[in-house]
C-alpha cells in the first residue's frame, strides 16, 4: 500500500476520472451512452492488460431503459460482454466501451411500468478488492461511511449530496464472473477516485485525488 500527502479525509466519493487514450473519441461515445454527466475523462497512455478490476453500474426503473442504453452504448461502439436478460434480481447486461471500461446497466424490475427513458436512477463505481472486510475498515479509517454490508462479499458506501457516483466494494473475482470476463489483469487500473485534498492508493491499487473543478 502506497501512501502519499493525506491531509483531510474524505467523506463521499466526489468524482470518477476514467483515464483513456483517445480523448476526443472518448468523450464522443460518453456523450453518445448518455453518462457523460457522471464521469470524468482524461488522457493517459499508462499501460493496462485484462481486467481492470471495476465496473461502473447504472441503476434504471425498467428494462426498456436497460435495453435503450445498451443499444446506445453498441450504436457507440461498445462490445456486449453479457447481453440484458432476466435473472432472478431483475434485468440488465453489460458492454465494454472503447476505451475497455465495463459498463453495467440494470433494474431491479422484471417488467415495465412505463416508457423507456434516459434516466439514470443511480450510477456506483464497484470496485474488485482481495478482502472487502479490510478494504472497507481502510476507508471507514478515511471518513467513508458504509451504507450496505453483506460481512466479507459486498460493502457500500453512502454518497453526499453532490456526488454523482455511489462506492462499493466486492470481490475482485466475484466482480469478474459478474461481468463475464477473465478476473486477470495487471497495469493501472485506468480510474482515479476524486473526494480529498490530498492523494492516497488504497490496499488494491486505487488512486484517489483532489477531485478536478468543473
Amino acid at each position: 500500500m502506497a501512501t502519499t500527502t493525506h491531509t483531510s479525509a474524505p467523506t463521499s466519493l466526489a468524482s470518477v476520472t476514467i483515464e483513456v487514450t483517445d480523448l476526443e473519441a472518448a468523450r464522443r461515445f460518453y456523450s453518445a451512452f448518455g453518462v457523460d454527466g457522471h464521469v470524468r475523462l482524461r488522457a493517459s497512455e499508462t499501460p493496462s492488460t485484462g481486467f481492470r478490476g471495476f465496473t461502473l453500474a447504472l441503476t434504471v426503473a425498467g428494462p426498456a431503459t436497460v435495453d435503450g442504453f445498451v443499444a446506445a452504448a453498441v450504436d457507440a461502439g461498445a462490445t456486449v460482454l453479457k447481453p440484458a436478460t432476466k435473472s432472478l434480481w431483475g434485468y440488465g447486461g453489460t458492454v465494454q466501451a472503447p476505451d475497455g471500461t465495463i459498463w453495467k446497466i440494470a433494474t431491479s424490475a422484471r417488467k415495465d411500468t412505463g416508457p423507456a427513458t434516459r434516466e439514470i436512477d443511480e450510477v456506483v463505481l464497484l470496485i474488485g478488492v482481495e478482502d472487502v472486510k479490510a478494504t472497507k475498515q481502510f476507508y471507514v479509517a478515511r471518513g467513508l461511511t458504509v451504507g450496505k454490508s453483506f460481512g466479507g462479499k459486498y460493502a457500500e458506501f453512502t454518497a453526499g449530496e453532490s456526488s454523482p457516483v455511489k462506492l462499493a466494494l466486492y470481490k475482485r473475482r466475484a466482480l469478474a464472473k459478474d461481468l463475464g470476463v477473465p478476473a486477470d489483469g495487471a497495469g493501472s487500473h485506468r480510474v482515479v477516485l476524486g473526494g480529498t485534498p490530498g492523494s492516497f492508493t488504497d490496499p488494491d491499487g486505487f488512486a484517489w485525488e483532489a477531485p478536478e473543478q468543473s
